[in-house]
C-alpha cells in the first residue's frame, strides 16, 4: 500500500506572520522589562539605595527565540548584593545572614501578565 501526498504553494503568509509577530513580541518584551525593573527597585530591601537603583534588563534573542533578563549592577567585594540578599551569605566575622525572597514576588505577577499578553497577541 503506498500513500502519496503532494502540496501546492509557499508558506509567505506564515511566514510574514510570524516576522510581524517577532517584532511585536520584542515590543511587549520592552514593556515588560520596564515594568519588572520598577517592581524590583521597589521590592530590593533598602540597606542603602545602590542595590535597589541599580536594576536593568536585557532582551536577548536569536534565531526565533526571545528571553528578557534582569540584571542588578551593584557589586562590592565581587560578589552581587542582590543574590547576596535573595539567598543569603557569610559574613566576614563567622555569622550567617539569611536569605529574603523579594525577586521572586516582585517579579511573579509581572511574568504572569506578560505570558497572558504574549499569548493574546499569538492567538489574535
Amino acid at each position: 500500500m503506498r500513500i502519496w501526498a503532494t502540496s501546492t504553494g509557499n508558506f509567505r503568509q506564515t511566514l510574514d506572520w510570524l516576522k510581524g509577530a517577532t517584532s511585536k513580541m520584542y515590543d511587549i518584551l520592552d514593556k515588560y522589562g520596564e515594568r519588572g525593573v520598577e517592581a524590583l527597585e521597589k521590592a530590593t530591601p533598602k540597606f542603602t539605595s545602590l542595590a535597589s537603583s541599580s536594576w536593568g534588563y536585557e532582551i536577548e534573542g536569536s534565531n526565533g527565540s526571545y528571553k528578557l533578563v534582569f540584571h542588578n549592577y551593584d557589586i562590592e567585594g565581587g560578589y552581587n548584593v542582590a543574590i547576596l540578599i535573595q539567598y543569603g551569605h557569610g559574613t566576614g566575622t563567622g555569622g550567617y545572614v539569611t536569605g529574603r525572597d523579594f525577586i521572586n514576588p516582585a517579579l511573579q505577577p509581572i511574568f504572569d501578565d506578560l505570558a497572558e499578553e504574549l499569548w493574546k497577541e499569538l492567538t489574535k
